[in-house]
């Protein structure tokens, strides 16, 4: 069985871009077909200024979200990135065969440094080596697939250039990943601007459905999308990029093809209304859902609890080979007992106190 591996950022809270992009194909297809991993990934939530009580709240929500989405912790292993210290451990080996020019030519470490720049703030070192990280998420558990967006693939290259450069100077050690796409609503678009995309880390915007907006405010926001010029309903993703992001929306929540469905609607505002129904009916058993698990946080817990457990006995064989290919001392039994050297840190506090 293939492992599959992918994560969810809490820099925000979930869209209808995150639902019919990734999380429902999870749920649908890659758990049952597949070892999967998925991972909230708080630790890339602090490259940029965050409010850290903020990041809690969201990965506890995103973690309930993925729940409340259909992932079945008997099927796939859910967990909180910073629970599993592999990942960190496996980020630094990694950053000594990553180049700085790899860095700096990753296009969303150049977008988003100019954009703190515009706003006169200081661009963080880990923005920048943030997908040597990402690397990390993935290598550590020899995925073999990873489902991303987009906008996200060019990082999945760069993790398959570290684990052939890694492979080939220090001896084979770990599994070379390829990206999954999925064909339909991969990227899916701002309402107000169709040109971008419809991005969970922004506080605010009329332009994105959230996943827990209420039906009236989904209606709302979908009626209330940008068009294009002209009066019939093309599927024309150049030419009539807002149509053609409605069309491909009300695809991805029935089942249809965006071009058929151009030919069905004889109005925009016919469009408008069948895509915010249909949009509208698609969120609801995952609204319902997330209502039932927060009446139990101590399930959620629970969830990701034993999730961190499975994905940390997965990563640290992995990890412990990566270190010693590349030339590190193995640890003493002593210090394996004692969790490694942060079960020494901590016993030294409490010597201390």
């Amino acid at each position: 069985m293939k492992r599959v591996f992918s994560g969810i950022k809490p820099t925000g809270h979930l869209t209808l871009g995150n639902y019919l992009g990734a999380m429902r194909q999870w749920a649908a297809v890659d758990q049952h077909r597949s070892d999967a991993l998925f991972c909230v990934v708080d630790l890339h939530a602090l490259t940029v200024d965050h409010d850290p009580a903020r990041v809690r709240r969201l990965s506890r929500q995103a973690a309930t979200l993925l729940l409340a989405a259909g992932l079945d912790p008997d099927l796939c292993t859910l967990f909180v990135q910073s629970h599993v210290d592999e990942h960190a451990r496996l980020s630094y080996v990694l950053e000594c065969v990553a180049t700085d020019g790899e860095m700096r030519r990753m296009i969303q470490y150049k977008e988003k440094a100019a954009r703190e720049r515009v706003r006169g703030g200081s661009v963080r070192l880990s923005l920048l080596t943030y997908p040597v990280l990402m690397a990390a998420d993935i290598l550590a558990y020899g995925a073999d697939e990873v489902p991303v967006g987009e906008d996200q693939a060019q990082h999945v290259e760069l993790t398959r250039d570290l684990a052939l450069r890694f492979n080939q100077r220090y001896g084979q050690t770990f599994v070379v990943p390829r990206a999954t796409v999925p064909a339909v609503a991969a990227r899916v678009m701002n309402l107000q601007e169709p040109g971008s995309k419809m991005g969970k880390s922004d506080d605010f915007g009329p332009g994105i459905v959230y996943l827990l907006d209420e039906p009236d405010v989904v209606r709302k926001k979908v009626m209330r999308a940008v068009t294009d010029s002209g009066r019939e309903v093309v599927y024309d993703r150049e030419g009539r990029p807002g149509i053609a992001n409605l069309l491909e929306i009300l695809a991805a929540c029935t089942g249809g093809n965006p071009v058929e469905l151009s030919g069905v609607h004889q109005s925009y505002g016919a469009l408008k209304r069948e895509t915010a129904e249909a949009v509208v009916e698609v969120l609801r058993p995952v609204r319902e859902r997330h209502k039932e698990l927060c009446a139990d946080p101590g399930y959620v817990e629970g969830v990701l609890r034993e999730g961190a457990r499975k994905a940390r006995a997965l990563a640290r064989p992995t990890v412990d080979a990566a270190y010693r290919a590349i030339g590190l001392l193995p640890a003493s039994a002593d210090v394996e007992a004692d969790g490694g050297l942060g079960g020494g840190v901590a016993d030294v506090v409490k010597a201390a106190r």
